[in-house]
């Protein structure tokens, strides 16, 4: 994977004329591929201000590290981008992404509710009609679609300061954003925590706070609980956002919101965090921006 540079033949060059430079790079091997940022456009790019660890340069190449995680729907993988040889304590030039990757149809069991999808719409009205009759093209177009909606969320959600994990692109039916994690290693879920009574009221708190930042632009998360969110040094994190709704346009948002405030609470509440469902629900209700 290094690159190579050398000067040109300049035996017959005049005295003083410029050499250019030949670059020659190795194929990438396996498990491993150029970086597919060049292939996106602007609008599969993350948003600005980006951060300073992405790379996007046309020369580094992706390596796939394993698989974090399973589902029904889509796999999460861990891959490398870095540019080869380059310096790794350099923002820019290495990072790990979280690749998550919806299932083609042969391997998938797809099955997202159609609540999510109330008030959104396809643009084109064979889509509109594959994706209703459940065909194998309808089934590819659900896959892309939940991939396109996953990065909208986590870019809407990025802008309005929530705590969730940067995207830095989206492609067909892979969406890649910033690993939660140290190492290899990646964040624990919520649903893992063994924490005392401060730290769960803190926690509780924060998922309190991601919940009104959503309400105030109108939205819920609306598959909201323990194993969704993740604990990195103390933060909360939310993942898993393809269904995120809007309140408004979604008849069935409100109870979407309702039904995340139960889980959160039930479960705070099972380790003695004092902590009421209905008043979550109502203050959130409150705080939606119409």
């Amino acid at each position: 994977m290094t690159f190579l540079s050398s000067l040109d033949d300049s035996s017959a060059a005049p005295f003083g004329a410029p050499t250019a430079l030949v670059f020659q790079a190795a194929e990438p091997g396996e498990g491993q591929r150029w970086s597919t940022w060049p292939a996106t456009i602007p609008s599969e790019r993350g948003p600005e201000p980006r951060p300073d660890w992405l790379v996007t340069s046309a020369a580094a190449i992706d390596t796939e590290l394993g698989v974090v995680k399973t589902g029904k729907e889509a796999d999460l993988h861990l891959i490398e981008r870095a540019i080869a040889d380059a310096a790794a304590d350099v923002p820019g030039n290495r990072v790990l992404l979280a690749a998550k990757r919806y299932r083609t149809s042969e391997h998938s069991d797809f099955h997202r509710s159609a609540i999510y999808t109330e008030g959104r719409g396809l643009r084109r009205t064979r889509d509109v009609r594959a994706v209703a009759k459940g065909t194998s093209f309808g089934r590819a177009v659900a896959r892309v679609q939940w991939a396109y909606a996953e990065f909208d969320a986590l870019s809407r959600l990025t802008a309005l300061g929530a705590s969730v994990p940067y995207p830095v692109q989206v492609h067909e039916t892979e969406v890649l954003m910033e690993f939660i994690g140290d190492g290899r290693v990646a964040a624990p879920r919520l649903a893992q925590q063994r924490a005392d009574a401060a730290t769960l009221r803190e926690l509780f708190h924060q998922v309190a706070d991601f919940m009104r930042t959503l309400a105030r632009a109108g939205l819920a998360h609306g598959d909201l609980s323990p194993y969704n969110l993740l604990v990195h040094h103390g933060r909360i994190v939310a993942i898993d956002l393809p269904q995120v709704v809007d309140l408004v346009s979604n008849p069935q948002g409100f109870d979407l919101l309702h039904r995340d405030c139960v889980n959160v609470c039930d479960w705070f509440t099972r380790r003695r965090l004092e902590c009421d469902a209905e008043e979550l629900f109502g203050e959130l209700v409150g705080e939606v921006g119409f």
